[in-house]
């Protein structure tokens, strides 16, 4: 269990200053003008956490383009925040997808997260596409000189055979051209300990940066998790049992929770952490303050 009610860590006492390690953000596009001014404010607080990137997922329906590119480039004239754009391929031509990867180049946004994607109904009218994200980070490497990021799974992910196989992708899709791993978040620590043995054993030596979902409002991020494929412990159910209505409460929980997961991974060893902030600076502004930050998680070189 990664926190319980008799844990100090748990209940936001301070163990001595924290090795630096990298942070970084995730942040979607808004669909409304009232989402946008809501985002900039919620920008303005976590770009003091002093991020190394934030990137930006791809629009409504898996889009690949939509609104990305605006917000990354809003990013870094307004904020000076360095920005990676997502960029998926299971939803759009192959000719579509290259036009974007070169659009960014020409625009100067070099980091790319590139993803499969949500898979169309009907595929029949993509004509000849890249299947796979092993195919599109081999295409954005061939296209230019950019920093690729790609996706990894510590629960495994929902459609690869075994556990094993899914390693083996991750590889190739490093092998192909990307230079760091992000993961979906997982609630359940060993579950990632037991992830970073098997990309041990199979040879991976990039970067893994650590998902991590601060929780406010418990019965949102159950519903998202169902979608995305990430479990929800009966544990972290009962933490929350008893404040479904109440805000502050799921807040200070998953505060504790997300800050005693970082704790826990730090000595064991990890130094990248990858925030999904939901649009919403408080969560993950309450986890760092809890493991010290600043300085203790000021972003290495």
């Amino acid at each position: 269990m990664i926190c319980t009610p008799s844990d100090d860590r748990a209940a936001g006492q301070p163990h001595g200053p924290l090795p630096p390690v990298r942070i970084s953000f995730e942040l979607f596009p808004p669909k409304t003008e009232a989402g946008h001014e809501r985002l900039w404010s919620e920008l303005d607080r976590l770009r003091r956490l002093d991020p190394a990137y934030v990137s930006v997922t791809c629009g409504a329906g898996g889009n690949p383009a939509e609104g990305t590119a605006d917000l990354v480039d809003q990013l870094g004239r307004r904020l000076g925040v360095v920005a990676a754009a997502h960029l998926t391929c299971a939803s759009a031509p192959r000719a579509a997808v290259d036009r974007i990867a070169r659009t960014y180049l020409e625009g100067g946004i070099r980091h790319i997260v590139a993803l499969r994607g949500d898979s169309p109904k009907d595929r029949r009218d993509l004509g000849e596409h890249y299947p796979y994200a092993v195919d599109l980070v081999a295409a954005i490497r061939r296209l230019g000189d950019f920093e690729i990021s790609v996706a990894a799974y510590p629960e495994t992910h929902p459609q690869a055979p075994s556990p094993e196989r899914d390693v083996d992708n991750l590889r190739a899709k490093l092998e192909a051209g990307a230079g760091r791993a992000i993961t979906q978040y997982c609630f359940e620590t060993e579950t990632v300990l037991r992830f970073r043995d098997r990309v041990r054993r199979a040879g991976v030596v990039a970067p893994i940066a650590i998902g991590i979902l601060p929780i406010s409002d418990f019965t949102q991020v159950r519903r998202f998790s169902e979608r995305c494929g990430a479990g929800v412990p009966r544990w972290l159910a009962e933490r929350f049992a008893g404040v479904e209505e109440d805000r502050p409460a799921q807040l200070r929980i998953g505060a504790e929770i997300a800050a005693e997961q970082v704790a826990r991974l730090i000595a064991e060893g990890f130094r990248q952490f990858h925030f999904y902030t939901l649009n919403r600076a408080e969560p993950t502004v309450a986890a760092c303050r809890l493991l010290g930050h600043p300085p203790a998680l000021a972003s290495a070189a």
